[in-house]
């Protein structure tokens, strides 16, 4: 399982700040909000086969298989902080985010279709 870093309560503050204010959102706060959510990801779905990457907010591996340990992962999924943000929230679908190449995702095991919205219940207005 992996280890959180940031205490639930501060990280739903930061997520739902972000949800307010949007692009208007100070960086501190995106950087919380979306290392929160991709520590929620580890959490639900452990392992190290897929590396997902928001940088430069962070990086975590998920999915149990094969274990990646150095160099460049055999499957990586990278986006920006706020396409994470907004994946993490629902307010946009990963087949929405992938269609368009707002998400980039190389290697078996990287249609993360089923694992989004990471917070459940979280009400975020689709833009």
């Amino acid at each position: 399982m992996a280890n959180r870093k940031i205490p639930t309560d501060q990280g739903m503050s930061a997520l739902r700040t972000w949800i307010r204010e949007r692009d208007e959102t100070k960086r501190p706060i995106l950087l919380t909000a979306v290392r929160f959510t991709l520590e929620e990801l580890a959490v639900l779905h452990p392992g190290r086969s897929v590396e997902v990457r928001v940088p430069p907010a962070g990086a975590v591996q998920i999915i149990t298989g094969t274990t990646h340990r150095r160099g460049t992962p055999p499957a990586v999924v990278e986006t920006t902080m706020h396409v994470w943000l907004q994946l993490a929230t629902g307010i946009i679908t990963w087949d929405e985010a992938t269609g368009d190449g707002r998400i980039q995702a190389t290697g078996e095991r990287t249609d993360l279709t089923t694992f989004f919205p990471v917070i459940p219940g979280l009400k975020a207005d689709r833009d």
